[in-house]
């Protein structure tokens, strides 16, 4: 009987643990383990064929036979490899004690893996970290966070040394802003730089306070690229990223907790070389006219401060799991070139946090403190002061980040109808922004971190936009009101892109594109999304039809669901989107996306906008730049004698 009690809890032990490492790090998970190999191990000291002893009878001298113990030796009776392989795998005690010996490595082995996979943030806590990154963008300035630590210090300066990015190895570096760092910041801070023209690529470097001396990071100059000034109608064509959901080492792999193969793979495909890009990276990279990426969006879930353990609800916990972030190799290929700018989910708090607008409901203080530092700082100042939504531009294309967590009811109190997940504020602000940006940008993108669309299942059901539904319904009247509103989401791990089709013959279908997880878990064989909504809405649209040598324009009408798949993957740890905007015809506007899933192109759809007739300002004042009027002012040309 324990003989078979020892390949029982063997067995578990080893298919818990490639789930846990491999697919889905779970705290039940995390749990059982150490149970189960505990089990394992007593079970396997206490049984009695775990001892490898053979006894026969052997003559002694005074001609009375005695009993003797041999152990068996493996190679005295040589099993056949199937027997051998059979013992290994199901964990069979066998009176070899070599291949005892080998199951028993086996499992200790696993184990290990799972602590270092657990402990990990505390083994290697980053403390030491140094790095700088671009977030914010204008037209006319940046704003860079820099972290730089040093040792058995109460302080440190360091100043930024910026030029217009040239080929000349003597070009002159202008002082720019003297960024104080205090430990109790965890030696981050976060600046702006100013006083720069729109559409041009600029560098930087750092140095001592007074800027003599260059520090030894970074070792070579970080470039930037400035956004075009959002008042030239000029069209625009650009790219950027989006996705979701990061963390370092899973699926795990020994002997690498600082990776995070998600940023490796996106770094090959935004900077492809020969040596180092996949196929589909190469073949994005030459496709014809496709421009450069100017941002990421990262939509929450950056760190998992309660996956696969919660280390508590305290300040230097939270922080530990931002720069374990920043100190990856991997990581670091992406931000130090590509400016992102991000919102939070759960994760950066804790499981299905809903925060009530109640700042002093825990752990909102800790996790928000190392969020500020580490992301929020870097991202446009927001709408209203101390909050974490806002708005941006670049060029004719409109943002809008919604924070979905702070402010959102609890769905297990109060009734459906009073519900918010925005807050009042929040929720007025989208809309005066939607009413601002209808007709002074072609494309609008709404980012929630938690998807808008109904059609998620399993938690999405209480932790998506599903529980609040007169706030959405709202909302989407108000966006399909306004023409090329695209909704961005992530958390699900996986991708989706669902059609929210209009009523009627005066609103406009929008598209929102869920993506996610940037390289973290996905579940197979399980799938979370319905195909289309229940609710379905009369569609009016009008067909061109020929007759007698007319044309004639009929209009139909037709009942479709609400919500419809476009597309769904579920597959792959590593995904992200790029989106392709072009307005150069404003005539026809367009989107581009692209999915990449485990670095492979998994999915393409052009969505075509509508033609958007742009209100010009009033006066030449509001097409120059601030950069731009601090040198005419200085000429003396002072707005009232530009004409």
């Amino acid at each position: 009987m324990f003989k078979y009690l020892i390949a029982i809890l063997s067995t578990l032990f080893r298919i818990g643990s490639y789930l846990f490492l491999r697919v889905l790090p779970s705290s039940i998970l995390r749990q059982i383990l150490p149970v189960l190999y505990v089990l394992y191990l007593s079970t396997l000291f206490i049984t009695p064929t775990a001892s490898a002893v053979k006894t026969r009878k052997a003559p002694a001298p005074n001609g009375h036979a005695v009993e003797k113990k041999d152990e068996v030796i493996q190679e005295a009776e040589a099993e056949p490899p199937a027997v051998l392989l059979t013992a290994v795998i199901f964990s069979i005690p066998s009176p070899a004690r070599f291949l005892n010996a080998t199951n028993l490595l086996i499992n200790t082995v696993l184990f290990l893996f799972a602590l270092d996979f657990v402990l990990y943030p505390v083994i290697d806590d980053a403390s030491d970290v140094v790095f700088a990154r671009v977030g914010a963008v204008y037209p006319d300035a940046v704003k860079i966070t820099i972290r730089y630590p040093v040792a058995n210090a109460s302080e440190n300066q360091v100043r930024v040394l910026w030029r217009q990015a040239s080929s000349l190895e003597d070009s002159t570096w202008n002082a720019g802003p003297l960024v104080d760092l205090y430990p109790e910041h965890d030696w981050a801070n976060t600046t702006k730089l100013d006083g720069l023209w729109p559409s041009t690529n600029y560098e930087y470097i750092l140095a001592n306070a007074d800027g003599t001396d260059l520090l030894s990071y970074p070792a070579e100059p970080l470039k930037f690229h400035t956004f075009p000034d959002p008042r030239l109608p000029t069209g625009s064509h650009y790219r950027f990223v989006v996705s979701s959901c990061a963390t370092p080492n899973f699926p795990y792999a020994p002997l690498q907790g600082r990776r995070i193969k998600g940023y490796d793979l996106l770094a090959n495909y935004l900077w492809p070389s020969k040596s180092t890009a996949t196929e589909d990276a190469l073949l994005a990279a030459v496709e014809a006219d496709a421009p450069p990426a100017e941002f990421m969006l990262f939509l929450g879930d950056f760190i998992y401060a309660d996956v696969p353990m919660y280390f508590g609800d305290n300040v230097e916990a939270y922080r530990r799991f931002y720069r374990r972030n920043y100190q990856s190799p991997s990581f670091r290929k992406v931000y130090e070139r590509l400016p992102m700018f991000h919102t939070y989910d759960d994760h950066e708090i804790i499981n299905n946090f809903a925060g009530q607008s109640n700042d002093s409901k825990p752990p909102f203080k800790s996790a928000d403190d190392a969020f500020r530092i580490y992301n929020a700082n870097a991202n446009y100042d927001p709408v209203e002061s101390d909050q974490h939504y806002y708005e941006f531009r670049y060029a004719d294309s409109a943002f809008f980040v919604m924070d979905t967590r702070r402010h959102r009811s609890d769905v297990a109190e109060g009734d459906e109808i009073s519900r918010t997940m925005l807050g009042e504020k929040q929720l007025a602000a989208l809309y005066d922004w939607l009413g601002k940006v209808n007709e002074t940008t072609t494309w609008k993108f709404v980012v929630s971190s938690v998807p808008f669309t109904s059609l998620w299942t399993y938690e999405a059901e209480v932790d998506s936009w599903n529980p609040y539904t007169n706030e959405k319904a709202a909302l989407l009247q108000a966006m399909q009101s306004v023409k090329n509103v695209i909704v961005l989401s992530g958390d699900r791990h996986e991708f989706a892109a669902i059609k929210f089709n209009a009523a009627g013959a005066d609103t406009q279908s929008i598209v929102e594109v869920s993506t996610s997880p940037m390289s973290m878990f996905w579940v197979p064989f399980v799938r979370t999304l319905r195909p289309a909504s229940e609710a379905t809405v009369k569609r009016v649209h009008e067909v061109a039809e020929e007759f007698d040598g007319e044309m004639f324009t009929q209009v139909l009408e037709d009942e479709v669901p609400q919500e419809e798949v476009l597309k769904y993957v579920p597959e792959g740890n590593y995904k992200w989107s790029t989106f392709e905007v072009d307005t150069r015809d404003p005539q026809n506007p367009k989107v581009r996306l692209e999915l990449m899933s485990d670095g492979k192109l998994a999915y393409v759809l052009d969505i075509a906008g509508k033609p958007v007739e742009l209100r010009a300002s009033a006066g030449l004042e509001t097409f120059v730049p601030k950069g731009i009027k601090g040198v005419l002012d200085k000429l003396g040309l002072k707005p009232g004698s530009w004409w």
